[in-house]
């Protein structure tokens, strides 16, 4: 599988439109971006992709990466930076079929499958499939299992992408805390690559009105705030899932301009082949 990194920020991306910081400067002289989350993923063997999460910056992420349209997509969860492009398969697709997971969400009384084909039901193109977490399904080629990760206060889930013949494996965290229970792991476990959410550095939890939490022998917060892993988080999930590759995404403006574009932190346009 061919995975290409379409959108690697958080809700604001990086630069952040109106911000001066110098981490959106250093972007701009350094050419590069983080564009809110977005994966391709191109089964070689079929021709066929599949995009985990339809970012906002969609029209933009597929005019500026050499990747064709996707044959199908998942979605992770509602938020509207990993959602909203959704809207863009207006007369690019006959057909798109989206899965998403089908456990009903106490907060708001729907699956993620349920929201997406509510809040789409104009579009006749988007078919939602409603899958249930860890239940292998099959799309583009690949064997996909979706799991619940900790994203309060909505359900969020993470995904392990397969494919059945050359044993490749993408894991994605999902936007999580490191709170990630064991039967959840284990689906994501001992990849090729794990994408890892990673907003900031564990020393910006001071300024997070919750602090941070999940802290390592040495003191450092693997979860800021209530929501996101810290950077430090990120490669200690990708330690404990023995992933032979780490790669930070749904990166923040908010990192020290001399740490943000350090490894193993992403940015948009890498591609990776499994």
């Amino acid at each position: 599988m061919e995975v290409t990194l379409l959108g690697t920020g958080d809700t604001t991306g990086t630069p952040t439109p109106g911000c001066d910081c110098e981490t959106c400067r250093r972007a701009v002289d350094r050419g590069v971006e983080r564009s809110r989350f977005s994966v391709h993923v191109r089964n070689e063997r079929t021709g066929e992709s599949l995009l985990v999460d339809t970012s906002p910056d969609f029209r933009h992420q597929f005019l500026g990466h050499d990747v064709g349209l996707p044959d199908a997509a998942v979605i992770t969860h509602i938020h509207f930076d990993h959602l909203d492009g959704l809207g863009h398969a207006y007369r690019l697709f006959d057909r798109l079929p989206v899965h998403a997971a089908d456990e009903r969400d106490p907060e708001t009384g729907e699956s993620v499958a349920e929201t997406v084909r509510r809040r789409y039901d104009y579009l006749d193109q988007v078919e939602v499939l409603a899958e249930t977490p860890f239940e292998p399904f099959e799309t583009c080629g690949f064997e996909v299992t979706l799991v619940p990760v900790d994203h309060p206060p909505l359900v969020c889930y993470g995904l392990a992408i397969e494919d059945p013949e050359t044993g490749a494996k993408l894991s994605i965290s999902g936007d999580t805390t490191y709170g990630v229970g064991a039967d959840a792991r284990a689906v994501l476990d001992d990849p090729d690559l794990l994408l890892a959410d990673g907003i900031v550095t564990a020393d910006l939890c001071e300024h997070h009105p919750a602090g941070g939490n999940h802290f390592d022998d040495e003191g450092r917060a693997r979860t800021f705030g209530t929501k996101h892993m810290t950077v430090e988080g990120a490669v200690a999930l990708g330690e404990d899932l023995d992933a032979a590759e780490t790669r930070v995404v749904h990166v923040s403006h908010f990192l020290d301009a001399d740490r943000a574009f350090e490894e193993p932190l992403a940015v948009d346009g890498e591609t990776y082949s499994l």
